[in-house]
């Protein structure tokens, strides 16, 4: 791994916060005045951090499995690890100020960011990043007016998956799951959780063009209403709903589900069972997706041993063994070259643009449109609401 430069405490500078002066209905809300770090020293020996189930491998669940240990070898900060289950939750960890860092999906970083919980990045101090993937730099959920709030790790689609045996003519359509006719009322399964309300948002971008979505996560109060409608509709269809990736997997091999959206590593994992046979598919309407960011904690109290390990966890060779323990593609162009399968970044799309580009990834929404309408769209804590009154 390239050294980090720097000596001593890490030194903080003033980041420029907040959009100007304006108040008017259009004007972006202001940012907490974060410091940024300008330099990075000594490590502080411990490192406090929030994250993905998979992220932070130490050999515990596979002794073959560990870049934690070496990363305490190599820079002397001893990792503790707090899993976070949701995004909702990850951010409720946050705001208790004990953790350095979080490795937060699109769902929570704005969020993150906005509630003063996380600092901006200096990508210069993270030599690795230079080499991350251009396409996941700058966007929508892991910057604000072109500063980085943090660094990408890697990133996915949901997909559409069905049993090809049982679901038939294969479908090529969101249709199957969203239309209250579906033949397979009771074994369709959907994301549990309210940012799933996108994926229907999305479906009513190619299906009701009169509503005028052309952001799933900048939706004004119609656009959401009949988003929520749907879902109420899909409700009735649904068997079960899943946020842990293992109970879908368990769904399809036992039947109780035959089509729903999922992950690329489900459809690896129900394949590779022979359980199946399943296939995912990018449907005709698109997909939504995720791409996970490591970020700082606005009062880190090991800010140095979190910089590290964000150059360590993005590192070509940790990027790859991380991505492939996890199932998704990483966010280290470099990291290709050291997957064990390879062929394994071409079934994970990862150096691919143009099907990245086509994802219309988690953002988290807000009352400030993400289209560009000003203040009248609807934020998470109003989706929340919604997605509660869907599930019943």
């Amino acid at each position: 791994m390239i050294a980090l430069a720097g000596a001593g405490l890490l030194v903080l500078s003033a980041c420029a916060g907040g959009s100007g002066g304006s108040k008017s209905n259009n004007a972006a809300p202001s940012l907490p005045k974060i410091p940024m770090a300008s330099s990075v020293g000594a490590g502080e020996g411990e490192l406090d951090l929030v994250n993905w189930a998979g992220y932070a491998e130490d050999g515990t669940n596979d002794k073959t499995v560990d870049w934690v240990h070496p990363f305490e070898k190599e820079t002397g900060c001893k990792v503790n690890s707090k899993i976070g289950n949701t995004s909702d939750e990850m951010v409720t960890l946050m705001k208790s100020g004990q953790y350095d860092g979080v490795s937060a999906s699109g769902d929570a970083t704005l969020r993150l960011v906005y509630g003063g919980l996380v600092a901006p990045v200096n990508t210069s101090l993270v030599p690795n990043y230079a080499t991350i993937q251009d396409f996941l730099k700058n966007r929508s959920w892991n910057s604000v007016s072109n500063q980085m709030y943090g660094i990408p790790h890697g990133w996915g689609a949901n997909l559409l998956m069905y049993n090809t045996k049982t679901v038939s003519p294969a479908p090529t359509s969101w249709s199957v799951v969203f239309d209250a006719n579906s033949p397979y009322k009771g074994k369709v399964t959907a994301y549990d959780s309210p940012i799933y309300i996108a994926d229907a948002a999305l479906y009513l971008m190619r299906h009701q063009p009169d509503l005028k979505i052309t952001n799933p996560y900048a939706l004004d109060t119609k656009q959401l209403d009949a988003a929520v409608q749907l879902l109420k509709t899909q409700r009735t269809l649904v068997g079960e709903y899943w946020a842990d990736y293992t109970k879908e997997v368990q769904g399809f091999e036992s039947g109780n589900s035959v089509l729903g959206t999922t992950w690329q590593v489900i459809a690896n994992l129900v394949t590779s069972d022979k359980k199946g046979p399943v296939a995912a598919i990018v449907p005709s309407e698109g997909v939504t997706g995720w791409s996970d960011t490591w970020m700082v904690a606005a009062h880190a109290k090991h800010p140095n041993c979190m910089y590290k390990w964000m150059n360590w966890i993005t590192s070509p060779t940790v990027n790859a063994q991380v991505a492939e323990w996890f199932g998704e593609a990483p966010a280290q162009k470099l990291a290709c070259d050291h997957t064990a399968d390879k062929a394994f970044c071409t079934t994970y799309h990862a150096a691919d643009k143009a099907y990245s580009d086509a994802i219309y990834y988690w953002t988290t929404p807000t009352t400030h449109c993400l289209d560009g309408r000003g203040n009248i769209c609807t934020d998470y804590a109003t989706w929340t609401q919604d997605w509660t009154a869907v599930k019943g």
